[in-house]
């Protein structure tokens, strides 16, 4: 019965139009009233709370980072380092995408930003190369979920606060299935479409290719300097997110001088309103992460569980086969806000790496981004491309099925995820 009202209060309300920040709040009343909890002293102390967290703190300024990487032309440079390297191949611009994408990933961690800059930069191009449209905006929703996976992520950060377990372990062991990822879309691209598009460009000349390496150079030592600091233990995560941020100022102001000061506000702004959504849907989230543990619903879990506690494959199968499900109606933030507390107890239960397991779980939710039909990355790709969400969700499906045979294939074989994490934690 508490599960029922927990879940029907909450589907009902966005059911109704009411923003997710609001329905799990309401969510969360509904589960005080049947619990006979209820107190607006509680209430408020909770959502203050959820948001008072140094971690947390890593969030604003990973998305200061990367709108000023955006503005600043950091995420430009990368893109023309990319056309460089493998724009003259076959299909060279969906590689020219999927490696840019990786490279982005590892400055900013958000997958919307990434995903934006990606189209605008990206997508005209694509087309006017002769590649089908819809495609070519499948494979940038695609590859801007690897932002999620790839450090620093914003995801990882928030999965970390919620489920109590370590950011910069999150961090290092989502590196391999983040290039698993990209190996996988390229392959795909490669077979649908890499025989599209006209004329190919010359490739490009030592001297061309040192000069886009040399001009990108200044954005590309911002991902070691934050994996080198985690992993030397020099700064926490939430320390590397403001190193991340200043130093990104600092190129775009100084070095490039792309960001002119009358920008700055417009940039913070920016960032500040995206942040507090982020902060607002924790906050909220944190409510009903109190009921759901003195409710008891994760013990509730682990006893409905219990066969598949020994055998830790077909458990995660189907927690994953949940994910899923929940994917294509809930973004990223709330799946992992609602389900990460619920989920933790079983996981741990059942003798399952923490670490592991939420690798997998941010690689479907950054999955589930891109699936129809709420896709949050969807939407972004079809607002910047101008073009329907029925042309982008054509074009998507051959990329989601080769990303969840990633998924799969890591469920399967943990040692993919643990065995490098392992390496690189020392």
């Amino acid at each position: 019965m508490t599960v029922f009202v927990f879940l029907g209060s909450l589907l009902c309300a966005m059911v109704l139009g009411i923003p997710i920040a609001y329905s799990l709040l309401l969510s969360g009343v509904a589960l005080m009233w049947h619990l006979d909890l209820y107190d607006a002293q509680i209430l408020a102390q909770n959502v203050i709370n959820g948001a008072d967290s140094f971690p947390l703190l890593a969030v604003p300024f990973f998305m200061l980072a990367g709108e000023i990487m955006n503005v600043g032309g950091l995420s430009r440079r990368i893109v023309a380092l990319a056309i460089a390297l493998v724009g003259h191949l076959r299909g060279g611009l969906g590689f020219v995408t999927i490696l840019a994408a990786v490279l982005m990933a590892a400055l900013s961690g958000s997958a919307v930003a990434d995903t934006a800059a990606l189209a605008a930069l990206l997508l005209p191009m694509m087309v006017r190369s002769g590649h089908n449209p819809s495609r070519a905006a499948g494979l940038i929703a695609s590859a801007g979920i690897i932002a999620p996976v790839i450090p620093p992520s914003i995801g990882f950060v928030i999965f970390g606060v919620a489920a109590n377990v370590s950011i910069g372990k999150l961090f290092l062991a989502g590196i391999f299935p983040g290039i698993l990822m990209a190996v996988a879309l390229a392959g795909t691209w490669y077979f649908v479409a890499g025989r599209e598009g006209g004329a190919l460009p010359p490739q490009a000349s030592r001297a061309e290719r040192w000069t886009a390496f040399r001009q990108s150079t200044w954005a590309l030592i911002l991902p070691v300097i934050v994996l080198a600091g985690l992993k030397f233990g020099i700064f926490t995560p939430t320390e590397a997110a403001v190193v991340a941020a200043v130093y990104a100022l600092f190129v775009a102001t100084v070095v490039y001088r792309e960001l002119k000061p009358a920008q700055l506000y417009e940039v913070f702004a920016s960032a500040a309103k995206t942040t507090a959504v982020i902060m607002f849907l924790v906050a909220a989230a944190m409510v009903s992460a109190w009921l759901i543990t003195v409710a008891d619903l994760p013990g509730k879990m682990v006893d409905l569980l219990q066969p598949l506690m020994e055998h830790k494959t077909l458990l995660l199968l189907a927690i994953m086969s949940l994910l899923i499900a929940i994917g294509t109606t809930l973004d990223m933030t709330p799946t992992i806000l609602i389900m990460s507390p619920v989920l933790m107890p079983v996981v741990k239960a059942a003798g399952i790496d923490p670490v592991y397991f939420g690798v997998l779980f941010i690689m479907n939710c950054a999955i589930g981004l891109i699936t129809p039909p709420v896709g949050v990355v969807l939407n972004v790709t079809a607002g910047v491309g101008r073009m329907s969400m029925d042309e982008v969700t054509r074009g998507v499906l051959p990329f989601i099925g080769a990303l969840y045979a990633v998924l799969l294939l890591l469920v399967l074989f943990p040692a993919l995820v643990i065995v490098p994490m392992r390496w690189l934690t020392g």
